[in-house]
């Protein structure tokens, strides 16, 4: 679905079970709310330049991020099982969305198995992303996290065909911890931490990786083992577990990816919240 935005095919005729699902184009400027939390869900919407933030508050005026959405993801998955959308939706720069209509998604994903499937594997991702975050928050320290977060950035770059080693955070400091859990004193003293010992560069939202291994040892450190703890892997008294099950179905972003990387991202149980599809779109 959101390949068809990505490639501006927004009134596209062709014969793709998702052709004809995004109907026009939304443009908003920055700080604009795409939706409202409580508003009723009129559509799904496929991002095609920019970036937007989903995000809830709570009674006292406190705001909570949870999630980021880049191009070629899908805005409003947390809400498809609803009448009303479930959180709020804000451009964090000049942003474009496609609009997918509910009421034209919804019976033509019935009559369309092709459809359906797509719309099974975007609720896999966002189901997938959401157990990727839970683990951050329960596992990580504030240095992993937020290590893990610039990693997951990159990743997502890297899928997009966009430089993974440098890049400008849309986000605030502010913003992304509150998505990994932490103060904005604990997000600016870490950064400040890993540029000192010059694992990255920072000036202002502008990012460079300089030692990806580095950083990716430190993510490491928090990896869940496909293995049990206790279990006995000496000869003779190893639990053997089926290969098929230490993987994770590879999501649909992976398969559309290098070779290598899909084979990565089947391998390994680590789920990349911020992993973009890679389609056939403009870049």
């Amino acid at each position: 679905m959101a390949r068809v935005c990505l490639a501006g095919n927004c009134d596209s005729d062709g014969e793709g079970p998702a052709d004809g699902l995004a109907q026009r184009v939304i443009r908003l400027r920055k700080g604009e709310p795409l939706y409202l939390l409580g508003d009723p869900l009129a559509a799904l919407f496929a991002v095609r330049v920019g970036t937007v933030k989903t995000h809830v508050a709570t009674e006292d005026g406190r705001t909570q991020v949870v999630g980021f959405h880049f191009p070629g993801e899908v805005v409003g998955l947390d809400s498809i099982g609803r009448r009303q959308y479930a959180s709020y939706a804000t451009a964090l720069e000049d942003t474009k969305v496609c609009m997918i209509p509910m009421d034209v998604l919804r019976p033509l994903a019935a009559c369309t198995p092709a459809l359906a499937s797509r719309v099974f594997r975007a609720l896999d991702g966002y189901a997938q992303r959401t157990r990727a975050l839970q683990t951050l928050l329960a596992l990580m320290t504030a240095e992993e996290r937020l290590v893990t977060f610039l990693l997951w950035i990159s990743e997502g770059l890297a899928a997009r065909g966009f430089s993974s080693s440098e890049f400008i955070l849309r986000m605030s400091r502010e913003e992304i911890g509150s998505y990994i859990g932490l103060t904005l004193e604990t997000v600016s003293r870490q950064f400040s931490r890993l540029a000192e010992c010059g694992l990255i560069r920072v000036k202002h939202r502008s990012v460079a990786l300089v030692d990806k291994a580095g950083l990716r040892a430190i993510a490491d450190r928090s990896a869940i083992s496909p293995i049990p703890p206790g279990t006995n892997r000496r000869r003779g008294g190893e639990q053997r577990v089926p290969a098929q099950a230490l993987r994770t179905s590879a999501p649909a972003w992976a398969t559309r990816t290098q070779p290598a990387t899909a084979a990565m991202q089947a391998d390994n149980p680590k789920i990349n919240p911020f992993a973009w599809e890679a389609g056939n779109g403009q870049q």
